[in-house]
């Protein structure tokens, strides 16, 4: 140490110090057994003998509106991130084109109503997850950020993703 410091140290008054402290610095080890080291109790037994309970499990807390919003943009983004790999693993592997794809699923019959629910489903991550993440922008912003804006963004959130999976839904 006092080799390194002395170099950066330009001071002769601090230099000597530091070269007294360390001719004056005394060092002692502690020889200790390897078989004193060893625990024999595991985490769960220490914490028996200590008495300490358990830490309160998830079930425990009553879910709120913002717990419930951040799972569900996980959750959206995760369906998010599995739809692209597998609609691209599926145009690599697959021997037809999407015109084959579409051309069956006209073939269902299916009425207009059921399509849309369908195309609802399908959007609905995506309406959702951006809103989410445009919320999330203004809070990266400072804004927002108050117990009761957060809830009324949080419901205001929601409505427009709704709206916004319709709209996607009905083009």
């Amino acid at each position: 140490m006092y080799a390194l410091s002395s170099t950066l140290i330009r001071s002769p008054a601090l230099r000597q110090g530091l070269k007294m402290a360390a001719a004056n610095r005394q060092v002692s080890l502690k020889v200790v057994s390897a078989g004193s080291t060893v625990k024999e109790e595991t985490y769960f037994e220490k914490n028996e003998r200590l008495g300490r309970e358990m830490s309160p499990h998830l079930t425990i807390y009553q879910p709120q509106l913002t717990s419930m919003l951040s799972i569900m943009h996980r959750g959206t983004g995760m369906a998010l991130g599995v739809g692209v790999w597998a609609l691209g693993l599926g145009a690599l592997i697959s021997s037809h084109d999407i015109n084959h794809y579409v051309t069956m699923v006209e073939g269902l019959q299916l009425s207009g109503a059921t399509l849309t629910a369908l195309k609802f489903i399908i959007a609905y991550p995506a309406g959702y997850h951006t809103a989410n993440g445009i919320r999330h922008l203004f809070w990266d912003t400072g804004r927002f950020l108050k117990i009761k804006e957060v809830y009324s963004t949080g419901y205001a959130m929601v409505a427009t993703s709704f709206v916004l999976t319709a709209i996607l839904a009905l083009i």
